[in-house]
């Protein structure tokens, strides 16, 4: 009896499947503005890339108003009917005020060269916000404003937007499952006297986004994001013109470090770029920018130094 041994348990029974959960279609998430369905591609592949010195400095006041100094020193690209990239040295500074409240925000810049930018953030209900924005400039005919209202419901968003030119423009989103989206535009603009209409698809989950647009303008845009980790995320675009015929696609990254984030992309067209902002300190940041063309032999690389929050 000693050396006896039990027999061993038998094993458990099998879980039962879990039952699928059902969608409540009256319960949808309100899903992203029309105009923001392509947000995380755009933020790896397109990168505020610049060329040459840039130095900003933000100011706070108060908790609601600050101001802020830029100066840029570096080469401007002008129009040139050869191949070669043609640039002209260029230097100026922009003095800026910012107004952040809850329910409205202001934003004002002037530059030396006489230009001015202002934009308005104003929530007019819970469910209603004006956007507006405008530069006033010197030079004839390059002055130009827009305003635009955005209608967030339980789960779809439409926009109507106005500007100069007689241009009138809405879009409408609409949830149809916890993860897809669908939606649509039309616009007009009265003094080119063109008009166009569009359709566009987002699909979402917690790794990854796809979206799909196609407008009656000749384009075709696709992208695609995948979340490797809350850190680390990969992106890729396809951008078709099938009036032009012009074909471009992309590949990206967007790498967050614990004290810097590193994005960067390489496209179709010979392009590779690639965009690193390094937290310093606490208020102080450094940027490095570079940008290398080889089809048109064009190499840009910039630095920059960002100081207040």
């Amino acid at each position: 009896m000693a050396g006896f041994v039990p027999p061993p348990p038998p094993p458990a029974p099998p879980a039962p499947p879990k039952p699928d959960e059902k969608v409540d279609y009256f319960d949808l998430p309100c899903p992203i503005p029309y105009e923001e369905i392509h947000r995380e591609a755009l933020m790896s592949l397109k990168p505020e890339l610049f060329e040459g010195m840039r130095f900003d400095f933000t100011k706070g006041l108060n908790q609601k108003f600050s101001l802020s100094h830029s100066v840029f020193m570096g080469p401007t690209e002008i129009p040139s009917q050869s191949s070669e990239t043609i640039k002209i040295p260029t230097a100026h500074y922009e003095f800026g005020a910012n107004f952040i409240d809850p329910k409205l925000m202001l934003f004002g810049r002037i530059l030396t060269d006489g230009r001015l930018n202002a934009r308005v953030k104003c929530d007019l209900t819970e469910n209603l916000t004006l956007k507006a924005n405008a530069q006033l400039t010197s030079e004839p005919h390059m002055s130009h404003g827009m305003v635009n209202f955005d209608y967030k419901g339980g789960d779809y968003r439409t926009q109507l937007q106005l500007g100069n030119g007689a241009l009138f423009g809405a879009s409408y989103i609409q949830s149809v499952t916890p993860y897809l989206s669908l939606g649509g535009e039309v616009f007009w603009a009265g003094q080119h006297r063109k008009s166009g209409i569009g359709y566009a698809a987002r699909y979402n989950t917690d790794k990854m986004v796809a979206t799909g647009q196609v407008a009656s303008t000749g384009m075709v845009a696709l992208s695609y994001v995948q979340k490797v980790s809350e850190k680390v995320s990969l992106a890729s675009d396809f951008m078709y013109n099938y009036m032009s015929r012009d074909v471009t696609a992309s590949f990206g990254y967007d790498y967050i470090l614990r004290q810097c984030r590193l994005r960067g992309k390489i496209d179709s067209n010979g392009c590779t770029a690639a965009f690193l902002e390094e937290r310093l300190n606490m208020g102080l940041n450094f940027i490095l920018s570079a940008e290398i063309d080889h089809r048109k032999k064009d190499y840009k690389f910039g630095f920059g130094l960002t100081v207040g929050e």
